[in-house]
């Protein structure tokens, strides 16, 4: 058989629970159909709970504590940056990427993502329609905006999201834009029809990426109705008041993610969000076909994550930028042409998995290493059921956190604990031992096992 085809299909702002085949709460036959093909990592971790941190280190296999990178700064990969993709291309593929990135600022009023396009070239992308989120797409222009504009849809997009955050940006509203030329659609067709048309010698590496489900909540008919608030999981309670926990980068975010939630308004919210959810599923299930047409599924290697999650008011908090599971915790599937029919196909490994993972898992499906210096390590192996990591971690803002099977320890830029949950006796993270007298020695463990994982990546934390 020819080298296989690689599918990467990549969401962004998706929590790890937000799959038929997970949490159970949104609707995803086409995610569970990978799934039930494949492996599910159920313990993955991003590397940073916001999306320039976490993607930049996806893309190049380097946590921030390495990059530099720790949150949402306006910052640019540098062209000649070692990345996975570029290591794909090395390796005889014709590279494409449609949707986002964020490895570049898209924030920026006046941004035009087609002038950037000789980036994503230099990064390793031959072929590119790059989107920006949500938000950005309301000030700055791509191949996407612009059809919306000829279309005479632009302006309106604009009015509704200065009026939906000049009010409540946390509302649930459907987006003006109508559901063909919503943006999901629009990266979901544009890849669909890419890899319909494809007609080149070389094996083939996509990646989808997705703007969604990331907020405004401003999910288009018919999906926004698929779900009922009333069957949406109950959210996690607030954590108590705790004057002696230290001070963290959760009071600094206080007044931006802890908004004053109306009665039954999180159910509301997560239904709005499992709509989109359901949607991007609905747009892979279009590209299954499309290559399953073509007769190549049975020769493409597919890989679905998201770069972090969203919190959807468990402890009474969205948004991301913070360690509770909601944020840190991102969906993971890998599916090889091995796996389908074997006795891997749908197990699950719980073993800890970190984002910087799918990298390397990729280049050696293409037949390759990376060979950069970089942390993430093939998931491959680890199909199997094996185990893939003894713990992960993930970092913001210059605090870190460490999750293994048992246990999760945030420190702030101090290294102070200020977050300490038994994975296994509170899985909805509602018990904090950060402070707790008779936590010392489990607190002490895994700071140590923290140091470690550092001081492996060559980097000391001068704690």
């Amino acid at each position: 058989m020819s080298r296989p085809n690689l599918l990467y299909i990549m969401t962004d702002q998706q929590r790890w629970d937000s799959m038929g085949c997970s949490g159970g709460w949104a609707k995803t036959p086409n995610l569970d159909r990978i799934a039930a093909e494949g492996v599910q990592f159920s313990n993955c971790v991003t590397a940073s709970p916001i999306c320039v941190s976490a993607r930049v280190s996806l893309a190049t296999g380097r946590y921030p504590h390495t990059t530099g990178v720790w949150d949402n700064a306006v910052y640019t990969l540098p062209p000649d940056s070692p990345t996975w993709m570029r290591a794909v291309r090395d390796l005889g593929y014709r590279t494409s990427l449609f949707g986002k990135t964020h490895l570049h600022p898209l924030s920026i009023k006046g941004v035009d993502l087609r002038e950037q396009e000789h980036l994503l070239h230099a990064w390793g992308l031959d072929d590119v329609d790059e989107i920006s989120g949500p938000r950005a797409s309301a000030w700055g222009m791509s191949h996407m905006t612009a059809r919306w504009e000829a279309l005479g849809l632009l302006d309106a997009y604009r009015i509704e999201h200065e009026e939906r955050f000049a009010e409540k940006p946390y509302m649930v509203r459907p987006s003006s834009l109508p559901l063909e030329e919503y943006a999901d659609v629009y990266v979901g067709r544009m890849a669909t029809e890419y890899l319909t048309a494809y007609d080149r010698p070389e094996p083939w590496s996509c990646w989808v990426s997705f703007g969604g489900p990331h907020e405004p909540w401003d999910t288009p008919e018919p999906w926004a109705s698929l779900h009922r608030p009333e069957d949406m999981p109950e959210p996690a309670p607030k954590l108590p008041h705790d004057p002696s926990r230290p001070a963290s980068s959760l009071d600094r975010w206080a007044g931006i993610l802890t908004p004053d939630f109306e009665p039954g308004e999180e159910r509301r919210l997560r239904a709005d969000y499992a709509g989109n959810v359901s949607l991007i599923d609905d747009q892979i299930g279009r590209l299954l076909a499309a290559i399953e047409a073509r007769g190549e599924l049975d020769n493409t290697v597919i890989v679905f994550s998201s770069d972090h999650g969203e919190m959807n008011g468990d402890h009474g908090m969205i948004y991301k930028m913070n360690f509770f599971d909601g944020a840190v915790r991102v969906p993971l599937l890998v599916r090889t042409p091995e796996s389908v029919g074997s006795a891997l196909a749908g197990t699950v490994n719980d073993s800890p998995a970190e984002c910087i993972d799918i990298g390397p898992t990729l280049v050696e499906a293409a037949g390759g290493v990376v060979e950069h210096e970089q942390f993430g390590q093939s998931l491959l192996s680890s199909l199997d059921g094996s185990r893939h990591r003894e713990d992960a971690i993930s970092e913001f803002q210059r605090e870190i956190m460490l999750m293994t099977d048992d246990w999760k320890l945030v420190v702030n830029e101090s290294g102070e604990p200020y977050l300490l949950f038994d994975r296994n006796a509170d899985p909805d993270e509602t018990n904090n031992l950060a402070t707790e007298p008779g936590a010392e020695d489990i607190r002490r463990e895994l700071k140590g096992r923290m140091l470690e994982r550092l001081v492996q990546s060559q980097v000391v934390i001068p704690w």
